[in-house]
């Protein structure tokens, strides 16, 4: 492969620290492998001299790959390898650590459930909480912070702090550590020991990282450690795709690098060899509004291509509906179906679009785990009352709803497995305002018996007050209300189209069946398949066709963004989902979603209004579905065609989508 001047400047680097600034597509990985070579056959460097760092073993193994392809698998002692297993090898060697010594992701879940069970915390969404939890204590070591000066967004201070030091007491005393520790004791070990230092600097004394950008402190510290005193330091990567400030990563740390080594040299490596050039301006165009990042002027080796398009559609199902047509129309003119991608903010968003695709049998695979929404606490408690109002007194099923609303009923009064209301009633003997509650249960319930799913979801949330209980919860554990909404508004959603409680459960099962398949089937992907990611897992793909989907404000950029730096962070979320596109890109957004107005992502808005900062030629074209789609008179002939669409996976679908609803945009 030749190599361009920008790259050749950065592969005969011999000497001192260097950045390189590489955008999507810009051939990185070439340039760290043959820079790799270049110190071994063009400078002399022993290859045991060299390491390079990555931070997936996934990409370690690519990276050694491609270089032994290159080399023929002459030099077989570079150093390949993730920050996690640098470090881990430099503690085995001081304290004699192996695997068995690193905690299991099951043992580290374990241990917080039996926190929170110690510490009797009332958790409806443990698995999220447990997550969040996880997340926070990672953070917390990787930035080596006090936790007095930390506040957690997940509980009160007091409580994080006593689930991090029982974590940690918990570790010690079974003598294990986690993924964070290796990074924390690591540097505490070559911080604390100049001649353990000393003889991994001696060893380390060419170092190459890949995807800088996503660099944390603890890190970043360590690695200064190794590279002194020579300070060969060759990063290589990219500020505005950096995207896990959750885990610690910072872009201040490579857009600082300049000052920690102001003799070192930078370069940029400004040609773009996956996507067109109406693709790289317009996603430059976005970024540019960043203000802490380097200035890039980025070129495209590519065509200048198609233009972007961004449509806004009045509903959800409308959105999805058009995604699925696209799909099978560029599927008609020869492309792949694993040549295209769904993106999406969230991995909770896709579900009514992978309905939509199982719908038209049109093959996909998820990047991600979705999760399944009838597996969540909220429709576990939601179908608790129903099975209840339909005949069952199971014991666990009173539990999950008795104080969902509070009405302060205790645990101890479920004495059997089978509950009676009137052996309730007798419980509570001659208390007149329980036995009220109970009456009042007994008569929701009654109540929900003979009502549509739709109907019962709507009354147990306003006229039972299960969204009252959402409030108060909310409050409690320290996050908006509308993210448990959101939830409440798209499980009442998927209920709409069934007609009786049968008929939803049916579904249900169903959904849960294809979710598993497709779990089974994430390690297989060799069928041709659309790839549905998050915008966070798409990173270092790429897909002919690119679709990302709810591009509103509150999704992308996420309602939880509420300082500048969160903002900027999501402004190059959208940036990395809109350079996975090669040749076709399509950015849609909708009016309402789950009966709740929506706003156009402000990354449209600057995409639109900075349209004349685009290359000459190109154009972002803007169409938006109105309700007339709706109200048409040929909606009746697209609910017939669609309705037979169904049943086959068919090609032909100018006379549905494009005469018709396409129609309608001109």
């Amino acid at each position: 492969m030749e190599v361009n001047q920008s790259q050749i400047k950065a592969i005969q680097h011999n000497k001192g620290p260097m950045l390189v600034l590489a955008g999507p597509g810009s051939g990185k990985t070439l340039v760290i492998t043959r820079r790799t070579w270049q110190l071994i056959e063009g400078y002399g460097v022993n290859p045991y001299h060299i390491l390079v760092i990555t931070f997936t073993k996934a990409a370690a193994e690519e990276m050694k790959e491609r270089f032994n392809k290159m080399t023929g698998s002459r030099y077989t002692g570079v150093n390949f390898g993730t920050f996690h297993a640098v470090f881990f090898t430099i503690l085995k060697y001081a304290y004699h650590y192996n695997a068995s010594n690193i905690i299991r992701e099951d043992q580290k879940y374990q241990y917080f459930k039996e926190i929170m069970e110690r510490l009797q915390l009332e958790i409806d969404d443990e698995k999220e909480f447990i997550s969040g939890i996880i997340s926070e204590i990672s953070l917390v070591k990787g930035e080596r912070l006090s936790l007095d000066h930390y506040y957690s967004i997940n509980c009160s201070e007091e409580v994080f702090k006593k689930i991090y030091e029982a974590y940690e007491n918990k570790l010690r005393r079974s003598h294990f550590i986690d993924f964070d520790d290796m990074l924390v004791l690591c540097y505490e070990l070559l911080t604390k020991r100049p001649d353990i230092l000393a003889v991994w600097q001696k060893k380390f004394q060419y170092i190459l990282i890949d995807e800088f950008q996503d660099i944390n402190k603890v890190q970043y510290d360590i690695i200064r450690l190794l590279a002194k005193p020579e300070d060969n330091l060759f990063i290589v990567g990219d500020d505005d795709q950096s995207i896990y400030r959750f885990r610690g990563a910072k872009p201040e740390i490579m857009l600082n690098f300049d000052k920690d080594y102001p003799a070192g040299n930078r370069i940029l490596l400004d040609t773009n060899y996956r996507s067109t050039q109406k693709i790289v301006d317009g996603a430059a165009t976005l970024v540019k509004n960043n203000s802490k990042r380097f200035p890039k002027n980025i070129k495209a080796a590519n065509p200048l291509g198609q233009d972007i398009i961004i449509k806004t559609f009045q509903e959800l199902k409308e959105q999805n509906s058009m995604v699925v047509a696209n799909i099978l129309q560029y599927f008609r003119d020869g492309m792949s179906f694993s040549d295209m991608a769904v993106l999406f903010r969230t991995n909770t968003q896709p579900r009514a679009l992978i309905e939509k695709l199982m719908e038209y049998n049109v093959p996909f695979q998820m990047k991600d785990m979705i999760p399944n929404i009838y597996d969540h606490w909220i429709a576990g408690n939601i179908i608790a009352y129903i099975k209840l109002a339909r005949g069952s007194r199971d014991r666990g099923l009173f539990l999950q709803i008795a104080n969902r609303p509070k009405r302060y009923i205790n645990r101890d009064c479920f004495r059997d497995s089978i509950v009676e209301f009137q052996a309730l009633k007798e419980y509570f003997g001659e208390k007149e305002w329980m036995i009220d509650r109970i009456d009042k249960l007994e008569y929701d319930l009654q109540l929900l018996k003979g009502m549509t799913p739709f109907a019962a979801i709507n009354y147990i949330r306003k006229g039972i007050g299960y969204e009252d209980y959402l409030t108060e919860y909310a409050d409690y554990r320290r996050i908006k209300v509308d993210e448990l909404l959101d939830t409440l508004n798209e499980l009442q959603d998927t209920a709409r189209a069934y007609k009786t409680f049968d008929e939803w459960f049916h579904h249900i099962d169903e959904y849960k069946l294809e979710l598993k398949r497709q779990s089974e089937n994430m390690q297989k992907r060799n069928k041709d398949c659309v790839t549905l990611a998050t915008m966070h897992s798409s990173k270092g793909l790429e897909y002919r066709a690119v679709f990302i989907t709810d591009a509103n404000e509150g999704i992308t950029p996420h309602r939880k963004a509420m300082v500048e730096a969160d903002l900027e962070e999501e402004r190059r979320l959208f940036y990395v989902a809109m350079t996975r596109a090669k040749e076709y890109l399509h950015i849609y957004s909708v009016k309402e979603r789950y009966n709740k107005e929506l706003a156009n992502s402000r990354f449209i808005g600057e995409l639109l209004m900075d349209r004349e900062r685009l290359a000459p030629g190109t154009k972002v074209i803007h169409k938006t579905f109105g309700e007339g789609i709706i109200k048409s008179s040929n909606q009746g002939k697209i609910n017939i065609y669609f309705d037979r669409l169904k049943k086959e996976r068919t090609l032909d679908i100018d006379f549905c989508i494009q005469n018709m609803l396409l129609s309608f945009m001109s």
